[in-house]
C-alpha cells in the first residue's frame, strides 16, 4: 500500500503469509514503516516485516479526532466503536513512539518497551517458521522462577493494591482491566444511560446489554445490537480496554504501557463515577 490504511491497488484475498512476506527483495529492503499514528518508525531491523501487520489500525490520533469539538459525557451519533484491530502488538511494543492506545492529555507514557539485545526484533522470540511458538526457557535463564510469561516481572512497585509485589506483572494488568470493564458497565448505565456488555469474539465487541445482567445473554452480541450510546469518554475508555484486551501478550511486550492505560482510563471515568484508585500505583 503506498497509502497506509487504504486499499490503493488490487490486492488477492485468501493467501496467507507465504516465504516472499519475509524473504521477498521488498521485504528485505523495508527501512521505515509508517504507522495508524502517521509515525514513521525508522531502520526497525528484521522487525519491520512484522511491524507492518502487526500495528494495528487505529491510534491515539484516531480517537482524538473522532471526539474533538464534542461534550465528553453527552451521547453523540457521531460516535462509533473504534476498534484498534487484532494482535497489534507490533504498535503496542512501540508504547508512546506510535501511541496505539488512546494516551490521555497531560500524560507521559512508556515509549518503545526494550528487552536485551538478545531479544530486541521480534523473531528473537516469535520464531519466524512457527510464530505461535515461544519458548519460555528463553526467558527463565533470568527469570528462573517464572512458570509462565505473564509470571515475569521486572518492577517492584504494587501496581494493584494488592500488596503482593511478587506476583507476575500479568496479574495487576489483568486486574485493572477488569476494574476498568465494571467502570465501563457502571457508566454506560449511569451516564450515558444504555447499559453495555463486551463479547471478545463478536464484532464490534460492544452490544447493548439488554437485560441489564451485566452478561452477554442469547442474541446480544449481534452487530444489529452494537452499542451505539457512546460518549467521548466512553469511546476512550473502551478504545484502551480493547487495546489490551486484542494484544494478548502484553504484559510482555509493553507492561507498563498496559498499565498506564488502564489506570488513565479509570482516573478519568472516576471524573463522573465511582472509581476506588486507593493503593493503585501508576508506572
Amino acid at each position: 500500500m503506498a497509502t497506509p490504511g487504504a486499499i490503493d491497488h488490487p490486492v488477492v484475498l485468501g493467501n496467507l503469509v507465504d516465504c516472499a512476506a519475509c524473504h521477498g527483495a521488498a521485504a528485505t529492503a523495508l527501512a521505515s514503516v509508517p504507522f495508524p499514528s502517521g509515525v514513521n518508525v525508522e531502520n526497525p531491523g528484521t522487525s519491520a516485516m512484522c511491524m507492518v501487520c502487526h500495528q494495528g489500525r487505529a491510534s491515539t490520533a484516531t480517537v482524538a479526532t473522532a471526539t474533538d469539538g464534542l461534550e465528553d459525557d453527552v451521547v453523540s451519533a457521531d460516535l462509533n466503536f473504534i476498534n484498534i484491530h487484532y494482535a497489534a502488538a507490533a504498535a503496542t511494543q512501540m508504547g508512546s513512539v506510535t501511541r496505539s492506545g488512546y494516551q490521555y492529555d497531560g500524560k507521559e507514557y512508556k515509549g518503545q518497551f526494550t528487552h536485551v539485545p538478545d531479544f530486541a526484533q521480534c523473531t528473537d522470540c516469535h520464531r519466524p517458521h512457527s510464530t505461535n511458538t515461544v519458548a519460555l526457557e528463553n526467558c527463565t535463564q533470568c527469570h528462573k522462577d517464572a512458570a509462565s510469561f505473564d509470571a515475569i516481572r521486572i518492577s517492584p512497585a504494587d501496581f494493584d493494591g494488592d500488596g503482593n509485589t511478587a506476583e507476575g506483572i500479568g496479574d495487576p494488568i489483568a486486574d485493572l482491566h477488569a476494574r476498568l470493564y465494571a467502570a465501563i458497565q457502571s457508566y454506560a448505565s449511569t451516564i450515558a444511560g444504555t447499559p453495555v456488555v463486551y463479547a471478545p469474539a463478536s464484532y464490534p465487541y460492544f452490544f447493548v446489554d439488554g437485560d441489564a445482567n451485566g452478561e452477554v445473554s442469547d442474541g446480544e452480541a449481534a452487530y444489529p445490537n452494537r452499542y451505539q450510546s457512546w460518549t467521548p469518554r466512553l469511546l476512550k475508555a473502551a478504545y484502551n480496554y480493547q487495546v489490551i484486551a486484542k494484544d494478548k501478550g502484553i504484559y510482555t511486550h509493553n507492561p507498563h504501557y498496559a498499565l498506564q492505560l488502564l489506570f488513565d482510563s479509570l482516573e478519568d471515568m472516576g471524573t463522573r463515577i465511582e472509581v476506588d484508585l486507593a493503593g493503585l500505583t501508576r508506572p
